[in-house]
């Protein structure tokens, strides 16, 4: 037997430029977490179990995290699963909860990085050692290696092979750089709020063609959090006018198809978010036809390209196609990443899938202020990392 698990409170700090602000990791989660608490209405001493995730800290970081929070000896949850460690840790939530083991579980996620470029395995004893090995050596066999950016350089070479392949054009991988931050303009969280042409972001700096430097998302600090419960929790303490719906959710990694193509597109993971998706679908009964709203991975506009075709929004070939009709802005089919998503509100990993399920129970509750989208009722989060793991979460407001 599993209880549903359901979203009652979120919090998240704004998402800054690193070393522009004096404040440690702690200092970011104990904001994000009294913010979610907070919202909730649930003190600390309620919370039963902690899943916290960051990629660049030491170990037990997440406890040295949520002991700003309170001491009361709960078992804290290191989790670390690269880009996708935001959504990790609210996996490990739901599944607590889902299975009976806590009725309340705070989910946590954070990052304090250093500017520049996020490495990938670029130098020679990085690539062999480096769990990304595989994936660069599908890059290096089918592109070879340049001098930029590593994980620029992955991204960058599946939208080449997308062009080649579909005829996708640069202007409509601008176009997903475009919307992000036209809509980051009105999220006060997001690292940046300044609004960019297509052709503005065509001329910015080349980081790896076709990828110009606004279409890449940066290197941020920040946090996030939520308060995931049981069901018999939002009706003891009468959450029901806060909570959101955990409605489906999954995480897959790379299959043997990721590699066997020696496609650059795959071996970022379309064929992991795409088992995602299916499996988040079929556990919720909801399709694409009944999303709402999404905050998707776009650590580079090729992703959000990619992942429109993995969660099943348009055929194979034709999300460039998908972006240029507005589709997925405000007026279209979906908001995709009303937020700003990765581009342009920041990407400090620990935090990001924790700050995609934020904007979206905002959403679901009609509490999103001018981005809000309207009539929002079901959401989907995607989130993804190298090496790899991808986790797709539907939410829902009743």
């Amino acid at each position: 037997m599993t209880t549903k698990a359901y979203v009652v409170g979120v919090g998240m700090t704004r998402f800054e430029k690193p070393e522009t602000r004096d404040w440690q990791y702690w200092d970011m989660a104990k904001e994000a977490g009294t913010a979610a608490l907070a919202d909730a209405g649930v003190p600390y001493a309620r919370v039963e179990q902690a899943a916290v995730g960051y990629c660049f800290q030491a170990s037990t970081a997440g406890q040295r995290a949520v002991y700003e929070l309170g001491l009361s000896g709960i078992p804290v949850y290191n989790l670390n699963n690269n880009c996708a460690t935001g959504s990790t840790a609210l996996m490990t939530a739901r599944q607590f909860v889902e299975g009976g083991i806590a009725d309340c579980v705070l989910a946590v996620g954070f990052e304090k990085m250093s500017r520049g470029a996020l490495g990938g395995g670029s130098g020679a004893g990085d690539f062999t050692t480096s769990p990304v090995a595989r994936h660069y050596g599908i890059m290096a066999a089918g592109h070879g290696f340049e001098a930029s950016p590593p994980t620029a350089q992955i991204f960058g070479n599946a939208a080449r092979e997308h062009m080649e392949r579909y005829g996708t054009t640069e202007a409509q991988l601008a176009a997903v750089g475009a919307k992000n931050h036209r809509h980051s303009a009105n999220n006060p969280n997001a690292q940046f709020q300044d609004v960019y042409t297509v052709d503005e972001i065509l001329a910015a700096k080349t980081v790896h063609r076709p990828l110009t430097k606004l279409q890449c998302s940066p290197t941020s600090d920040g946090a996030a959090a939520a308060v995931v419960v049981s069901e018999r929790f939002v009706d003891a303490h009468g959450l029901r006018d806060r909570a959101v719906e955990i409605a489906g959710q999954a995480m897959t990694t790379d299959t043997e198809e990721s590699f066997t193509s020696g496609s650059c597109i795959d071996a970022v993971g379309r064929p992991m978010s795409r088992a995602a998706a299916r499996q988040a679908f079929e556990r919720s009964g909801l399709g694409i036809e009944d999303v709402d709203v999404i905050e998707l991975h776009d650590c580079f506009s090729v992703n959000e390209l990619l992942t429109y075709e993995a969660l099943g929004m348009c055929e194979e070939g034709a999300s460039g196609k998908l972006v240029e009709s507005g589709a997925t802005t405000y007026g279209g089919r979906w908001v995709v990443n009303p937020s700003g998503g990765l581009i342009s509100k920041g990407h400090p990993l620990g935090a990001t899938g924790l700050a995609q399920a934020a904007e979206l129970v905002w959403q679901l509750r009609g509490e999103a202020g001018p981005r809000q989208v309207a009539g929002a009722r079901v959401g989907l989060a995607h989130n993804i990392g190298l090496g790899g793991a991808a986790v797709v979460t539907l939410l829902r407001r009743s």
